[in-house]
């Protein structure tokens, strides 16, 4: 069974010979190669080849272009950039600090747009070298990421209250950015989108019902109108829209190890395959194989069977090749 069928027959409730294996891996899957992580976010021949060179050494069952956003790079959003950490947005100076700048701000075209064409050209090297053999990993930023990007995530929840009309706005003009960027995603070779989406965890249940929900709805509607499987991954603490969440109908759902997998389970029912679940710091950089195994196999007991075997989030870079080792054996059924 070839890693893609492992995934797919996984999302379709079929037999398969082993737990499929998806961690995220970026700066991880850049020390791989011996290249910093300022290159792999900016450059896809460096994220194609760190990619390639981490299934190489352990063989995962897939390749993902995930990076930090680059949705918010082609708007104009001031970014601080590093050599070898991720680059981050800089807040001090929001591109749509002036609210107004919304109503004359352009939406600009995957296609051409520096960044995302960058990873549109990605998917493309991706496929071709991983054929059939590997599921083909996109991403887009979420709705209340997005616009968390434009406009500053302290200034945005200060918004939620104080203009929530121009918040319904500004998630329009990202979610159409986010829609067409799947689906040139999908045209270029991806099998799964990912849509991550950390800030939502930051809301309460109304204000993610009101203003994240809705949106991220038609976002997973659009990706699966473009034939996708979509992946979702909010960091943090989500116990109080996991409710909400489950609405959502995606076929992968990643669990923070702030999120206890059976209470995951509990509100999703039968569905969605789940996705990790152990802390990626506590337990997979800094546990041993042993631990990294029992911890897994907790997760695997609360998820059942629909389950998918990585970390609640990023693999650390300095993780050993042993600990990663570790939850392929576990994926195979071997002990540490």
């Amino acid at each position: 069974m070839t890693s893609r069928e492992r995934v797919l027959a996984t999302l379709a409730g079929k037999p398969v010979d082993r737990s499929a294996v998806m961690p995220i891996t970026m700066m991880f899957a850049a020390r791989q190669a011996n290249l910093p992580y300022g290159r792999y976010a900016l450059d896809h021949r460096v994220l194609v080849e760190s990619q390639l060179r981490t299934i190489e050494r352990f063989d995962f069952d897939h390749v993902s272009a995930i990076t930090e956003t680059r949705e918010a790079r082609d708007c104009g959003a001031a970014i601080r950039y590093f050599d070898d950490q991720p680059y981050a947005i800089d807040e001090s100076c929001a591109r749509l600090a002036d609210k107004s700048a919304l109503r004359s701000m352009s939406s600009p075209d995957p296609a051409s747009a520096p960044a995302m064409a960058d990873r549109l050209e990605a998917i493309r090297r991706l496929r071709a070298a991983a054929g059939d053999e590997k599921i083909v990993e996109g991403w887009v930023e979420g709705p209340c990421g997005a616009s968390a990007d434009l406009r500053g995530i302290n200034t945005l929840m200060l918004d939620f209250n104080d203009d929530p009309a121009f918040v319904r706005d500004l998630a329009e003009f990202v979610l159409d950015l986010a829609i067409r960027f799947g689906r040139m995603q999908a045209e270029a070779g991806a099998d799964v989108m990912g849509i991550g989406d950390p800030a939502a965890s930051l809301t309460g249940p109304r204000i993610y019902r009101d203003f994240v929900f809705p949106y991220q709805q038609r976002l997973v509607d659009a990706l699966h109108q473009a034939g996708l499987k979509v992946r979702l991954h909010v960091c943090g603490n989500t116990r109080r829209i996991l409710p909400l969440l489950a609405q959502l109908g995606c076929e992968i759902v990643d669990v923070d190890s702030a999120v206890d997998v059976a209470d995951a389970r509990a509100a999703f029912g039968e569905d969605p395959v789940l996705l990790g679940g152990i802390d990626p710091v506590r337990i997979l950089q800094r546990g041993t194989p042993t631990a990294i195994q029992l911890a897994l196999h907790e997760c695997r007991q609360a998820a059942g069977n629909r389950y998918i075997v990585g970390a609640g989030c990023e693999v650390p870079p300095d993780t050993s090749d042993e600990n990663v080792r570790a939850m392929l054996s576990f994926a195979a059924g071997s002990p540490a």
